[in-house]
């Protein structure tokens, strides 16, 4: 984002919004796949509807994992989320299953033979980002958005607020001053409820958690406050409306933050460089403000199918960078393989982490001692620091 003052407004859907319970189930899936199998190939879809869910794609696993296996998984994905509703049941919903084996033409590309290292599994940009402007490095309008709906998801499950649904919104606005964030302007929750609850009934339950989760003081003004706009929202998740997996590719990203490549994440193991690109650039990004060589990083990889190497590393420190853009770049490109097995290998990508990944941002996250969010790491900061001074 530019310098100066100006607004700026990101969003986040819940891990009960259809989009995000197919990206969920799609991660399940995968995640079920590298359990068995470590260098497995998976490339999997979901629809969701009223009472049904559907699963499509190809993979390559062991076939010990059968249609009943991955129905179970739907089911218990499902089930995790909190949804026991009438026009969605984890128990009662159809299972539909179309999965194949994967292209031969796709895997003579990916594989490794002979001389040819793995190639990346298709082609395409991956953008990453990292700012100053929270402590987790990233923007913060998605970073409070995440953080209000995580916060909302842990209550009810909890049962604390067993009024609320799976399904919830958010929506951030801040003002930014000389370029830094100083408060919200505008705040906006939508989340499913139980019937017998008002819209003032959950404009209070939701209040207290949105003064928790920003900044002491930097609440908007209660006219700029808006719960459950419509009114009432009780009908939701896929009885109310269809989800698909990849459909929320900026909320799991930078919030509009920064640029993105157009892939999407959910259910691609890590040969498919559309994910594992986009997280090895977010860790040099991290890694690169991390050292204090910039304020704001952004950069770019470019990759073609059954190529090993990428194309092209873009660095971008919008003017706040603390070293030659160029040669950061040389830097960078020595400090990691980008290769799709050198981002596997350093990243450790090759393990069940990704279900936890489908909701609330894939970045600005704490890496977990069993490797997962490992991109979130900050091992690389002081490596670059001595190599650019």
């Amino acid at each position: 984002m530019r310098t100066g003052n100006f607004l700026f407004t990101s969003e986040s859907v819940s891990e009960g919004h259809p989009d995000k319970v197919c990206d969920r189930i799609s991660d399940a899936v995968l995640d079920t796949y590298l359990q068995e199998q470590s260098d497995a190939r998976v490339a999997v879809e979901t629809l969701t509807t009223t009472n049904r869910v559907v699963l499509a794609g190809e993979v390559r696993g062991p076939e010990t994992i059968t249609f009943d296996r991955l129905e179970s998984v739907v089911r218990d994905a499902v089930k995790e989320i909190g949804y026991e509703q009438d026009g969605f049941h984890w128990q009662k919903n159809e299972v539909d299953i179309y999965i194949h084996g994967q292209s031969s033409d796709i895997a003579q590309g990916v594989d490794s033979s002979g001389n040819k290292d793995e190639g990346a599994g298709d082609q395409g940009i991956m953008f990453g980002y990292a700012c100053r402007e929270t402590d987790a490095l990233m923007p913060a309008p998605i970073y409070y958005s995440h953080r209000l709906l995580q916060r909302l998801a842990e209550v009810r499950h909890s049962g604390k607020e067993a009024g609320l649904g799976p399904d919830s919104k958010s929506q951030v606005t801040l003002q930014y001053e000389n370029g830094v964030p100083v408060r919200a302007t505008s705040v906006v929750v939508s989340t499913q409820h139980m019937e017998g609850l008002t819209q003032d009934d959950v404009r209070e339950i939701v209040r207290p958690y949105v003064l928790e989760v920003l900044p002491e003081g930097w609440m908007c003004d209660d006219k700029d406050f808006y719960v459950n706009p419509t009114g009432t929202f009780i009908i939701g998740g896929p009885d109310g409306d269809a989800g698909l997996t990849g459909r929320k590719i900026i909320v799991d990203t930078y919030g509009g933050a920064a640029p993105h490549g157009g892939g999407a994440f959910s259910g691609k193991d890590p040969t498919k460089v559309d994910r594992s690109a986009a997280y090895a650039a977010r860790y040099l990004a991290k890694n690169v403000v991390a050292a204090g060589l910039a304020d704001r990083c952004t950069i770019q990889l470019a990759y073609a199918i059954g190529v090993s190497k990428p194309l092209s590393l873009y660095v971008d420190l919008h003017e706040t960078g603390k070293v030659d853009e160029a040669k950061l770049g040389s830097i960078l490109y020595d400090a990691m393989d980008l290769s799709p097995r050198g981002i596997r290998e350093h990243l450790q990508l090759n393990r069940p982490i990704y279900k936890r990944t489908s909701a609330y941002g894939h970045f600005g996250r704490t890496p977990d001692a069993d490797g997962g969010f490992s991109w979130e790491k900050e091992d690389l900061a002081e490596a670059l620091k001595s190599h650019s001074g």
